[in-house]
């Protein structure tokens, strides 16, 4: 059983900042990676950021240079940091466990880029 637990969403003016945690817990000890996945009204699931035990991080390119993915890997807990916000930044966003060959996700969290 594996447990991811998000906080850090709202609402927030165009141009503005929101910091995402994740925390992981339960049965992890082979994690392979962790991300974040959002999903806006309409749309599929995409990736957003992703990083890997050894570090290696992916982004997409629509947030590239804007969101910056880390880890506390003596906490389990995985930070998406949004700067320069865009309404199409509007979506729950989702923390993602790849383990083996699972995928686990935490229940979402809504982010609202509007004025």
């Amino acid at each position: 059983q594996v447990q991811l637990v998000e906080s850090g969403g709202g609402l927030v003016q165009p141009g503005g900042s929101l910091r995402l945690s994740c925390a992981a817990s339960g049965f992890i000890s082979r994690l392979t990676a962790m991300g974040w996945y959002r999903q806006a009204p309409g749309k599929e699931r995409e990736l957003v950021a992703r990083i890997q035990v050894s570090g290696i991080t992916n982004y997409a390119d629509s947030v590239k240079g804007r969101f910056a993915i880390s880890r506390d890997s003596a906490r389990n807990t995985v930070y998406l940091q949004m700067n320069s916000l865009k309404p199409d930044d509007t979506a729950v966003y989702y923390c993602n466990a790849y383990i083996i060959t699972s995928h686990y996700w935490g229940q979402g969290t809504q982010v609202t880029v509007s004025s």
